[in-house]
């Protein structure tokens, strides 16, 4: 059940509230004996409704007398309160994440090799915008086989706007696709890389009827690959996720050739 002090009032500061819009009017020792609030507490409570904009006093009487504000007024301030507490903590979150980003590194000295693996077309859809994101340097993707995550999920807008955060940080982005692929990607989503990917220096899309199973090559040093369901090869079933420099490279090498015979795709 939801109550004032989920709105941020304290036990005494909701108990008193409740009992200016029940009553009316009251003094402050009124207020104390009907609240049960402290006689001691009772101004440091009134104090603190009045910073929320729940009370109105009438100074010129003596003993003050007070009256809650509306509960339509006193909760639209509660919420406005609330609302911007949120934006401030939020704010100062992205500024510890901006300050940790900086701070906090992947040792990339050590030339072993690692791998990780997601199942399922979501987890591996999952996995492959994560490691699109740890981009600095180049983006390769290479999609040969059509199927729903080649065809949309890769295509989808989370993945374009990957894609879209690389380039904005300097990182070369290269797409290489077979024309079976191109022709099921739906026209929405070509429509949707086309207005924020295409005409980019650092873009660039060909296909070539050469390419034939899909992966992503990532700073040449990481390599993730799709596994196809063997029950049904139209279908992802995993992806695996290996850094390993010498993979990494032999496959750069054989994607430079594919590349070098391809053609732009036309817009």
């Amino acid at each position: 059940m939801a109550t004032l002090r989920d709105l941020g009032l304290s036990e005494y500061e909701a108990r008193c509230y409740r009992v200016l819009l029940e009553h009316g009017p009251a003094t402050a020792k009124e207020l104390s004996r009907a609240s049960d609030v402290p006689m001691g507490r009772v101004y440091d409570v009134l104090n603190g409704l009045e910073r929320y904009g729940l009370v109105r006093s009438q100074a010129a009487s003596r003993p003050k007398k007070y009256l809650g504000v509306e509960p339509e007024t006193g909760l639209e301030r509660l919420l406005a309160d609330k609302q911007a507490e949120l934006e401030r903590k939020a704010q100062q979150y992205e500024s510890l994440v901006e300050e940790l980003s900086k701070e906090l590194g992947a040792d990339e000295s050590t030339g072993e090799a690692f791998w990780t693996a997601a199942i399922g077309p979501e987890e591996s859809a999952d996995l492959l915008a994560e490691r699109l994101t740890a981009a600095d340097e180049r983006l390769v993707m290479v999609a040969g086989t059509p199927s729903p995550r080649c065809g949309v999920r890769r295509m989808s807008r989370v993945v374009v706007d990957r894609l879209n955060e690389a380039l904005e940080r300097g990182v070369r982005v290269s797409l290489l696709l077979s024309p079976e692929l191109v022709a099921s990607v739906p026209e929405p989503v070509w429509d949707d890389c086309h207005e924020r990917l295409a005409g980019r220096e650092a873009f660039e899309v060909r296909t070539s009827t050469t390419v034939s199973g899909t992966f992503n090559l990532i700073d040449d040093v990481e390599v993730c690959i799709d596994v196809p369901n063997p029950l049904e090869p139209t279908q992802t079933l995993a992806t695996i996720d290996l850094k390993d420099p010498a993979f990494a490279s032999n496959l750069r090498e054989t994607f430079e050739a594919r590349w070098a015979d391809a053609e732009p795709l036309s817009s």
